[in-house]
């Protein structure tokens, strides 16, 4: 079966491609192709590379013919420049199911938000959900994937977080009220999207996607920290001090070890789903265990934040 995934050069698309082309099936890399930390997957078998720009509806015409599914996994969680949320996640969809559709594809899984919802006044959660609206409204077999925190090797997560401990004494949660998150690993994230691509198991569908360990934010941190061998002192502080912190790291760092959008993610807690969403069958729920053994497997090479990490740099 062939292939084509939006964002496949990022974190989940780059998991997915990998396991795609290693269950024979032909892939084809939708990206602009700014993210250049992990070129492994541009080199996998059976696996082509587009450069194309969301919005770019002739490039995206030209990917799609000859494929059967298309994974739509692109996304930002800050603006940047003409990257709004607008942009990416609204005109950005609408422009992949049009041409989506022209090219005859017959299917469409999309990745989105946990809690994504409208009339929030978060950008980035309203904006995902226009988007999902635009999947479900499409003539394509869909299917959404409200997905909570995502993590495994190349991810923000883990490696924000570790770096943020090799780097600094002390950790501070979001919020005085420490809020509960369940990871989900991103091999289990990417063997339901292929289920959806392949099977068509979950057709208009939106599915919520949940690691099984329910903990709040400061657990996950220790339990990272000891992985790395680390002991912060760990402190509360008011969402609206992460706010003003995030808003200055989007502008200083290349990739921000927050965002305004993970601050509002991680003070609502990221265990439930808004506004709906169905559990997913019994043999695709997430099993992989937020533990040591999966943390280390997701974990970069030791290090914290320095110079290379600044924008003006």
């Amino acid at each position: 079966m062939r292939v084509a995934i939006t964002g496949g050069t990022g974190f989940v698309g780059r998991h997915l491609a990998a396991r795609l082309s290693a269950h024979g099936h032909e892939v084809v890399l939708v990206a602009r192709g700014v993210d250049r930390r992990d070129e492994a997957s541009r080199k996998l078998p059976r696996t082509t590379f587009v450069s194309a720009s969301l919005t770019d509806a002739a490039l995206l015409r030209e990917a799609f013919p000859g494929c059967e599914a298309v994974a739509h996994c692109a996304g930002i969680n800050r603006e940047l420049g003409e990257q709004t949320y607008r942009t990416v996640h609204i005109e950005g969809t609408r422009t992949v199911v049009a041409a989506a559709q022209a090219a005859g594809v017959h299917r469409i899984a999309m990745l989105s938000f946990l809690r994504a919802r409208p009339g929030c006044g978060s950008g980035y959660h309203e904006s995902k959900w226009a988007a999902e609206e635009i999947v479900r409204s499409s003539e394509l077999e869909w299917t959404v994937l409200k997905s909570g925190v995502i993590y495994g090797r190349g991810d923000h997560m883990l490696d924000h977080l570790s770096r943020a401990l090799h780097t600094f004494p002390v950790f501070a949660t979001v919020g005085l009220r420490d809020r509960p998150v369940r990871p989900v690993a991103v091999a289990d994230v990417a063997r339901i999207l292929e289920s959806a691509l392949i099977d068509g198991t979950l057709a208009r569908r939106t599915i919520a996607v949940l690691g099984p360990d329910e903990m709040t934010l400061g657990q996950a941190v220790r339990r990272v920290a000891a992985v790395v061998g680390r002991r912060p002192l760990m402190i509360r502080l008011p969402v609206p001090l992460h706010v003003g912190l995030a808003w200055v790291l989007e502008r200083v760092m290349t990739v921000p070890l927050t965002s305004i959008a993970q601050v509002r993610i991680l003070a609502e807690g990221v265990v439930q789903p808004l506004p709906f969403a169905d559990e997913p069958p019994t043999d695709l729920v997430p099993r992989t265990l937020f533990d040591a053994d999966s943390i280390r497997a997701g974990l970069p090479p030791p290090g914290g934040f320095g110079r290379r990490d600044l924008r003006w740099l």
